[in-house]
């Protein structure tokens, strides 16, 4: 199995880069929907069901597969012998920041129901503040794997 992951390192690479670009785009996204669905709408118009078919459509057929192959493509990346290094800190701060943007990742799926529901009960400020989280794991785990500082 090991010789697999070898041979195989540079496509589970490079389909782990694109799977975590189509998840990161969705994480950017989903939450600025949420702004202006909460801002812009009251439940049950028109516009209300616009918003909850994008919100839909971008979580369940974008985000949650994008989701799932960067942590499988990842995975795969980690038991691949010689690229990670446990004794090292890097990989432990990276393996935190890819838990809390799947927390993220969780919560803005628990918030698409919300609204769904017509009975939200998160500001577009809360949402405006929230989006900035992706942004900040996003350099936190660039730098832990591009620059390994510890």
């Amino acid at each position: 199995m090991s010789d697999f992951l070898v041979s195989a390192y540079p496509w589970t690479k490079a389909l782990h880069v694109m799977s975590v670009l189509s998840w990161m785009a969705g994480l950017f996204y989903l939450p600025r929907l949420f702004v202006h669905h909460v801002e812009r709408t009251r439940p049950g118009t028109e516009m209300d069901g616009v918003f909850q078919m994008m919100e839909h459509k971008l979580l369940r057929l974008i985000m949650n597969p994008a989701m799932i192959a960067t942590w499988m493509f990842g995975l795969g990346l980690v038991f691949t012998p010689g690229v990670i290094d446990w004794g090292d800190g890097w990989p432990w701060v990276k393996a935190a920041a890819v838990l809390a943007m799947t927390w993220f990742h969780h919560w803005l799926a628990r918030k698409r129901k919300e609204l769904a529901s017509g009975a939200w009960r998160t500001s577009g400020r809360t949402f405006r503040i929230m989006n900035e989280i992706p942004t900040l794991l996003m350099i936190v785990i660039v730098i832990m794997v591009v620059v390994k500082p510890f």
